[in-house]
């Protein structure tokens, strides 16, 4: 068992949506996180670095909305809120977002074609989270 799965069931408060849901998103939103963090630090590194400024600003858009929900998400003791529901709903649309922008360079760039399949994993997990809170 992960720690943050470890995490939820050590809690003593009831979390306010399936536990294996819950992990499953964090898990993603921090994973996704790291990796656009990652893929930014990249294209910078890139020598056509001036062709990759919208997807580093979306990588780095992605990356703090992604570190933001898990925050949030991890506080389990909280009851189903608008601001969860609401930052669910940020966060699978900047993963959208940045999925959509690095697939357009992910031909060239290996770590776009990494980050987009991150950005999608982490877009499904909190839909999926969302479908569960109804």
């Amino acid at each position: 068992m992960n720690p943050i799965a470890r995490m939820i069931e050590t809690h003593p408060a009831t979390p306010f949506v399936d536990a294996g849901a819950l992990a499953e998103c964090i898990a993603a939103c921090l994973e996704c996180a790291g990796t656009c963090t990652s893929c930014a630090d990249a294209c910078l590194s890139e020598d056509s670095v001036a062709d990759l400024r919208s997807c580093i600003t979306s990588n780095l858009n992605c990356a703090d909305v992604c570190a933001a929900t898990a925050r949030i998400l991890t506080r389990i003791g909280t009851a189903k809120t608008p601001n969860v529901v609401a930052m669910l709903e940020a966060c699978r649309t900047a993963c959208a977002d940045c999925a959509t922008e690095c697939e357009a360079h992910a031909g060239h760039h290996e770590h776009c074609r990494v980050c987009a399949e991150a950005c999608r994993r982490c877009e499904e997990a909190c839909a999926r989270l969302l479908a569960a809170l109804g």
